[in-house]
């Protein structure tokens, strides 16, 4: 009888909890058309830059689950957003190195309109997908231009923020 439960409890997924993790944080990258090569390079890198850091590292290994996960998007026009690397943990210098030369390598998405309202959507869409669980969620929007297409960025930030939690920063 016992090894019949066992047999039968073995057969029967269970559902576990995602990994916990100190924050959930989304990069979202304008790759709009006011973003030149030079401006698209020197983003990239940047972003590359910070998460290797070590101050950034030190951050990090401060939280009580001394990891993160984070993930890369390009926006340009509305419609146009696009996961370039999907959720990863950084937990140390190897993974940070391993994401950062992700980014660099990354090639451009698009090069659009600006359309800053979609990518905060999007991006808000990320972290509500993510299979990870985190007390702290945060957006990274980097541009250089003024929002000229699609919904009113102001209107995104308010539509996410009472869906949010109180740690949310967006």
């Amino acid at each position: 009888m016992l090894t019949l439960v066992a047999l039968v409890l073995s057969q029967i997924p269970f559902a576990r909890a995602a990994e916990q993790v100190d924050l959930l944080l989304v990069l979202a990258m304008d790759v709009s058309r006011s973003m030149d090569q030079a401006k698209f390079q020197l983003q990239r890198q940047g972003y590359a830059a910070a998460i290797s850091d070590p101050q950034v590292l030190h951050a990090i290994d401060s939280g009580p689950h001394q990891k993160i996960a984070i993930c890369f998007i390009d926006w340009s026009g509305p419609f146009e957003q696009k996961l370039v690397i999907d959720w990863s943990i950084i937990d140390g210098p190897a993974a940070a190195a391993r994401f950062a030369d992700l980014i660099v390598e990354a090639p451009r998405s698009f090069s659009n309109s600006t359309s800053i309202g979609y990518a905060i959507d999007f991006a808000t869409a990320q972290i509500a997908r993510a299979p990870f669980e985190a007390e702290r969620h945060a957006i990274d929007v980097s541009g250089d231009g003024t929002n000229n297409a699609g919904s009113d960025v102001q209107f995104s930030v308010i539509e996410r923020l009472p869906k949010a939690s109180s740690s949310t920063a967006l």
